[in-house]
């Protein structure tokens, strides 16, 4: 029986790769990190798309850039001002590391990523993904990139499962050697805005002649059951500050981070906000209540001029904003 697919001579690639580059050219997301392709940048923006969405990034890359606008900055801040930065991104052992790293990039070398993808590799919190991002996108080595979405369009192109080191031999065959960053940032286009998990939209695809599957070989994502769990926390206030409590270094979760203290169910201060907060597969359901805590409460006032500026976690961050405090 002949194999539906339809890659398996050169000129076959060619056309694939002209045409997905033509599409690219004319309809890529006009993202900042694209705009320059400053090492630092491309750096920066894969670090925080790891496990998050563009939509989430954003404005986050924006205020990151504001306060440490160059490696060098970003290796002289302390860490909880990094954290402090990273706020809200979640997946905080990222932002460690990137703080890591940035002190490498400047005491090895002088200031400036190393330009290929094996010696990227050697810094912390970069990976076979991240490092030929980068040196394909920043510095146009020639080396192929496998995501999430990048596998999810090799298996449809050629209407098969694939695993391990396939994805990466199959990607570095249909590389377009001359142009790898565009085409490595295509690739990932068309599986983030057309070549979608479960609703592939085949008529928009620049490649569809080219696909085996044309959507039809389609995984639905099995979604982990979430766990409901309410929590409740205290917002005490005094002379424009608010008491935080700090997670013990030693903590899986945010280890170092600021929050506020967390309290019984039931306490006499006045409910002011319920909330929904999720981290990985729990649900949560936050009431926060004003209240007068003992002096003995282990924590720190910190001015509300302050807030901005501290390493809070997430839900911290979120009730502050949902009160009105920052």
């Amino acid at each position: 029986m002949t194999s539906p697919y339809k890659l398996t001579t050169e000129s076959a690639r060619q056309k694939f790769r002209k045409r997905l580059l033509a599409w690219y050219d004319g309809n890529k997301r006009d993202l900042p990190w694209r705009r320059d392709l400053d090492p630092y940048r491309v750096w920066l923006s894969e670090i925080m798309l790891q496990q998050t969405r563009v939509a989430a990034v954003l404005e986050h890359y924006r205020r990151f850039l504001q306060r440490f606008p160059t490696v060098e900055k970003l290796a002289a801040a302390r860490e909880a001002s990094v954290l402090a930065a990273w706020s809200g991104l979640g997946y905080y052992r990222r932002a460690r590391l990137l703080h890591s790293a940035a002190k490498t990039i400047v005491a090895e070398y002088a200031g400036k990523l190393p330009t290929s993808a094996e010696e990227l590799r050697d810094l912390p919190g970069i990976g076979r993904y991240t490092a030929t991002a980068i040196a394909s996108i920043a510095f146009g080595e020639p080396v192929a990139v496998v995501d999430g979405n990048v596998e999810r369009v090799l298996e449809r192109v050629q209407g098969r499962s694939l695993a391990g080191k396939e994805f990466w031999r199959e990607a570095e065959g249909l590389l377009r050697r001359s142009r790898p960053g565009d085409f490595n940032q295509a690739m990932m286009e068309l599986g983030a805005t057309v070549c979608l998990p479960t609703r592939p939209n085949c008529l928009a695809c620049p490649v569809v002649e080219l696909c085996a599957s044309r959507g039809e070989l389609t995984r639905p994502a099995k979604k982990p059951r979430q766990k409901k769990r309410e929590i409740h926390y205290a917002l005490a206030r005094r002379n424009g500050s608010v008491l935080l409590v700090r997670r013990p270094k030693v903590a899986s979760l945010m280890p170092g981070m600021w929050e506020l203290p967390e309290i019984p169910a039931v306490i006499n201060g006045k409910s002011i906000v319920t909330l929904q907060h999720s981290i990985t597969v729990t649900d949560y359901t936050v009431r926060v209540r004003e209240e007068s805590l003992p002096e003995t409460l282990p924590g720190k006032w910190i001015a509300q001029s302050r807030l901005n500026t501290t390493a809070l976690t997430g839900l911290a961050r979120k009730i502050l904003r949902a009160v009105q405090v920052i």
